[in-house]
């Protein structure tokens, strides 16, 4: 009986042991739970920042040229430069304008540039690069800016202890109860707000800059990219004004035939001619006219190709408001326009952007070896259910210094040094193109404005030997070989002279293009319109 009574007071019953087993492993099980979901975890930065890397050349693609190659020139001609814009990438296509009119348009320069600044999809991919960039901006600053967050969970639970590692066996020695196998099932509430929050880490500041510079360069790429079109529709409205001028000169001409065919007929069927004179003047008159037909379909090519660059629809008629006529303007000295040159370009100011973004990134992987420092923490409401909660919270500041990262950081430095070796010769190199862009204009500008004099004097004096030669053969002096020899003169006459004057125009818009003046003083190129 004393032995029974021994044996109650210095033992524990059954069912406590039991509990109190169950409810060491409950918590150790809840404790891992936990752990693994995050919530016992020091609200902090995981993995440390790294730098990013840039693409080894930041120039853009596409764009507009104009071009000019000396040609050798048939005999009757005085051009010897060969004018050409070409168009390229998405500059030559365009999104369906606003405000568009049916039917008809009477086109200025100024409205097709307008139209061609609103919809063409060399700027509109342009500024959708700088949103990019602007958005990779703000990517890189949340990095550094505080991480909050909230979160509410209701959770039920029923756990198998025996599958998670806790048995009677685990505890070193026979129980003199029978250890639980499963436990629940149970419910709890979890309410917590966490905050993480960085406070030193120079990478990732270094990459904030880097990227602020990088949206600082696609920026100026999309104000750039505004001369682009300036100089593609500019130029395609100039050889649409120039092919109409053709068109116009070519209809004279085929007048001027059709008025030597009927003159060599009518001496003909009155005997003072042999027939082959009016012969000769027909193939005349219908070469001309198929001059002048190939002249309207090339224009009507044109006028295709400007509405696709200026968001108008292609079954809409074109006609333009100006008309060519030589260009008298003043131009700078030709070093003062270099230096205004490399203040204006936009596309130089990139490149200068593009080399401290890639200065920053390589401070950005030298900082990756430094110590980093941050901050997080977490408070919440647990509990059964939400009337019997209990405050929790953790708090907890940390830093973290590499000590071998496997050759990482190293490599990251040696990308970033090519890459700013690579932009810092870009940026020299885009000098000396802004340079030759801007002589190289001057040059075809002073070509084209002494040919557009030449030009001018080589028409009127074609049109005097013309007016000579119908003149000699009215009164039987020539015949009709010379009257066509001349009109083939007057009409390669007129067509130097159109052409020669497009080549000026285009010349001067390049020049402006040249200097990063193209947007900004277009309307003072045509006052004389």
């Amino acid at each position: 009986m004393d032995s029974h009574e021994h044996r109650r007071r210095g033992s524990v019953p059954t069912s406590s042991l039991a509990r109190s087993a169950a409810g060491i492993a409950l918590a150790t099980l809840m404790g891992a739970a936990t752990i693994a979901s995050g919530q016992g975890q020091p609200a902090t930065q995981g993995a440390a920042s790294r730098a990013i890397q840039l693409p080894l050349s930041g120039r853009p693609g596409g764009g507009a040229a104009v071009s000019q190659s000396a040609t050798p020139p048939p005999s009757s001609s005085v051009n010897t430069v060969n004018t050409q814009v070409t168009v390229q990438g998405a500059y030559a296509g365009s999104a369906p304008g606003r405000n568009t009119p049916s039917g008809s348009i009477t086109l200025t320069l100024d409205e097709a540039v307008r139209r061609g600044l609103e919809s063409n999809l060399g700027v509109i991919g342009a500024d959708a690069a700088s949103l990019q960039a602007k958005a990779q901006r703000l990517q890189a600053r949340s990095a550094l800016l505080p991480n909050i967050s909230a979160s509410l969970s209701e959770n039920a639970a029923k756990v198998d202890l025996a599958a998670e590692g806790f048995s009677a066996s685990a505890f070193g020695s026979s129980l003199p109860f029978q250890f639980p196998g499963v436990v629940g099932p149970f419910h709890y509430y979890d309410l917590h707000g966490s905050l993480q929050q960085s406070l030193l880490d120079l990478t990732a500041i270094h990459n904030l800059r880097s990227a602020g510079q990088l949206a600082s360069a696609t920026n100026l790429d999309a104000k750039q990219a505004r001369e682009e079109v300036v100089l593609a529709v500019t130029g395609v409205y100039l050889q649409l004004m120039a092919t109409s001028a053709a068109v116009e000169e070519q209809q004279v001409e085929v007048q001027y035939a059709e008025a030597s065919y009927k003159q060599a007929q009518d001496q003909a069927d009155a005997g003072n001619k042999a027939p082959i004179e009016a012969n000769r003047s027909l193939v005349e008159l219908q070469t001309e006219r198929q001059r002048l037909r190939s002249q309207l379909g090339d224009m009507q090519k044109q006028k295709n190709q400007l509405a696709r660059m200026i968001g108008l629809p292609l079954g809409l008629e074109i006609e333009l408001a100006e008309k060519l006529k030589p260009l008298q303007a003043e131009t700078p000295p030709v070093e003062d326009a270099v230096r205004r040159a490399w203040t204006q370009r936009q596309d130089l100011k990139a490149t200068e952007a593009q080399l401290r973004a890639a200065e920053e990134a390589r401070k950005a992987a030298g900082s990756e070896h430094l110590p980093t420092a941050s901050l997080g923490g977490q408070y919440g409401l647990e509990g059964t259910n939400p009337n019997q909660g209990a405050g929790v919270f953790q708090a907890s500041a940390s830093i973290s210094v590499p000590i071998f990262q496997g050759g990482r950081i190293h490599a990251d430095t040696l990308q970033a040094d090519a890459v700013v070796t690579q932009r810092r010769a870009e940026l020299a190199d885009q000098r000396g193109v802004v340079e030759l862009d801007v002589r190289n204009a001057y040059i075809d500008l002073g070509v084209a404005d002494d040919q557009v004099k030449t030009a001018d004097s080589n028409r009127q004096l074609a049109m005097q030997n013309l007016q000579q030669s119908q003149d000699r053969f009215s009164v039987g002096v020539a015949n009709s070989v010379e009257v066509v020899n001349s009109q083939e003169s007057l009409a390669a006459a007129d067509h130097d002279y159109v052409s020669s004057l497009f080549s000026q125009y285009l010349s001067r818009v390049t020049l402006a293009h040249a200097m990063g003046e193209a947007e900004k003083d277009l309307s003072d190129l045509f006052v004389q319109h």
